[in-house]
């Protein structure tokens, strides 16, 4: 990934449950501290439109996908492991080092 390029991600949640509202936030905190300024959040409450989680195939939520740069990434769960996200998504290089697990 270029160091200017934007990183777009679509997190699916399901209205205010807590859950939802953690994986917001848990997204939101990640994006701040790894592409401040260069990533684009869509939030899709499937309360409100089905047919977008239907057409992803999104049957849980909270679901995120990472949509830009490729590949195509599904993540699912409150996003709390912040390492684990980032690998997920293939950015492991960004992650910063887990003292716990050294």
């Amino acid at each position: 990934m270029t160091p200017t390029a934007t990183v777009k991600f679509r997190l699916y949640i399901a209205g205010e449950a807590l859950n939802s509202a953690h994986a917001l936030a848990n997204l939101q905190a990640l994006c701040q501290a790894h592409w401040p300024g260069r990533h684009e959040i869509d939030v899709v409450d499937v309360f409100r439109h089905p047919e977008r989680a239907l057409a992803d195939g999104i049957f849980m939520t909270p679901t995120l996908l990472k949509l830009s740069p490729a590949p195509l990434c599904k993540v699912v769960g409150t996003l709390s492991e912040a390492a684990t996200v980032l690998r997920a998504v293939n950015f492991a290089s960004s992650a910063p080092a887990d003292p716990a697990r050294s």
